[in-house]
């Protein structure tokens, strides 16, 4: 039996995105798979944005090393993949009225999105057999895989034991700022605020010794703030509504299906069908037109026109077959078919689809910041010590963080079977002997490269 891991952390240093606590919160995962479930250092893939000698967590990068991990898989084998950074959902951009979803997008440091798309092709091809773990500390992180079982989320916000999953839904439609953090907004579209901690028994305050309110940052990388972000990049003016355009003009074939098959619908819009509007309202100006052509801006407009005169002409022609939305709406999923199967995997999300996730800094201190979710199932493992269920470590993390003020729900999706299966993996003694020094929280492991 192999053990396989990929531990992504995104602070996007020097940004107006700029986190504290992801690449601790990789650090604190590294020593913990090491340490407590017998990973071998060589096989952990450790992608950071804070060191230029560790290979970065680009868009590209993320899914070569996911997609090796997942062929190089057998029946037994356990594979993790942690990630920590920001998450967004991406609006309608088509201009038609039945195109009213959202896209769950992991933000990788190059911006190059990663979707519910990109992760429905490649978990497709898990093997049966291979217990495979998602951990997603990050914003909007509940629609992230299709499962069609959510053990503990949004609409089912149960204690374990669940007994049986319920269908996913009413996740969408919502008031696009935010369920939390509200309580101020920065200009880079950030939510700031403070977690105050409740102390009711001496037992509560064991768990969580803070007594002073937590600062946090929302790790849910605002449309506006993606948009300034890829303008910098394109060297032009991205509005919200051409944030798929400009991916595609920025990654190309290397872009989220997403990403392609949107721009593959918008060509065809531009190469005839529906000349007259593109005529009056498309060409080379400002973008202020209405429909489609005013939402995508005139700038992407005459970037996919440059495109159709070119052989590229048909992005879609590069968009895997089976397991991504071609509709080139936004939020529309592949038929049941064509969905990954709920007993593959499991995914631990650090928030419902509409809520954000918080990366907090209690004392102030860069080295001390965590990511809410890592931390909370740091804590839950060390207290309890000995073996514990997907449920269990859901239902105790969702416990303390709602203890700590955190008002995010983390989330379980899997088939019922594996709410019951160990987390990870079963847990072995720990390899250090007592009193050995552990690797300070803001520490680079060693193991910071594509293997």
């Amino acid at each position: 039996m192999k053990k396989k891991a990929l531990l992504i952390g995104c602070n996007y240093p020097g940004t107006k995105a700029e986190l504290h606590g992801c690449v601790n919160d990789v650090s604190r995962m590294y020593k913990c798979l090491t340490d407590q479930f017998g990973f071998a250092e060589e096989d952990i893939t450790v992608m950071i944005d804070t060191d230029n000698r560790s290979v970065q967590p680009t868009g590209v990068n993320i899914k070569k090393v996911l997609r090796r991990l997942i062929d190089e898989s057998e029946p037994g084998d356990v594979l993790v993949m942690h990630y920590s950074g920001h998450g967004t959902q991406v609006p309608a951009e088509s201009g038609d009225e039945e195109d009213d979803g959202y896209d769950e997008a992991i933000v990788p440091c190059d911006l190059n999105l990663l979707t519910d798309d990109d992760f429905r092709v490649l978990f497709k091809d898990i093997k049966d057999g291979v217990n495979f773990t998602f951990i997603s500390d990050s914003c909007h992180s509940g629609g992230l895989i299709d499962h069609e079982k959510e053990q503990i989320g949004g609409t089912a916000n149960r204690d374990f034991p669940t007994g049986m999953g319920i269908p996913r839904g009413g996740e969408r439609g919502f008031d696009f700022g935010g369920v939390f953090g509200r309580r101020g907004e920065s200009d880079s579209g950030h939510h700031h605020g403070h977690h105050r901690h409740h102390h009711r028994d001496e037992e509560e305050e064991e768990e969580s010794e803070r007594s002073e309110p937590v600062d946090f940052v929302n790790k849910s990388l605002s449309i506006e703030t993606l948009a300034e972000m890829l303008s910098q990049k394109t060297g032009h003016e991205v509005k919200p509504g051409g944030i798929r355009t400009s991916l595609f003009e920025l990654f190309g074939d290397n872009a989220s299906p997403t990403v392609k098959v949107f721009v593959n619908f918008i060509a065809e819009k531009l190469s005839g069908k529906k000349q007259g509007e593109g005529a009056s309202e498309g060409g080379g100006g400002g973008g202020s037109g209405h429909g489609i052509w005013g939402a995508i801006g005139g700038l992407a407009v005459d970037f996919l026109k440059t495109k159709l005169d070119g052989d590229d002409s048909k992005p879609a022609h590069h968009v895997p077959s089976s397991g991504v939305n071609l509709s080139g709406h936004a939020g529309k999923k592949p038929d049941a078919t064509e969905r990954v199967a709920d007993e593959t995997g499991v995914l631990v999300s650090g928030c419902m689809s509409n809520e954000t996730s918080a990366d907090a800094n209690p004392t102030g201190n860069k080295a001390e910041a965590y990511g809410a979710l890592s931390n909370g199932i740091q804590t839950i493992l060390a207290k309890r010590g000995g073996p514990i269920t997907n449920g269990e470590l859901v239902t105790e993390v969702r416990k303390l963080l709602k203890k700590q003020g955190f008002t995010q729900h983390p989330c379980l999706y899997c088939s019922d079977a594996n709410v019951n299966q160990p987390f990870i993996c079963p847990r072995v003694p720990s390899l250090k002997p007592p009193g050995a020094p552990s690797r300070p929280p803001g520490d680079q492991p060693a193991c910071c490269r594509i293997l």
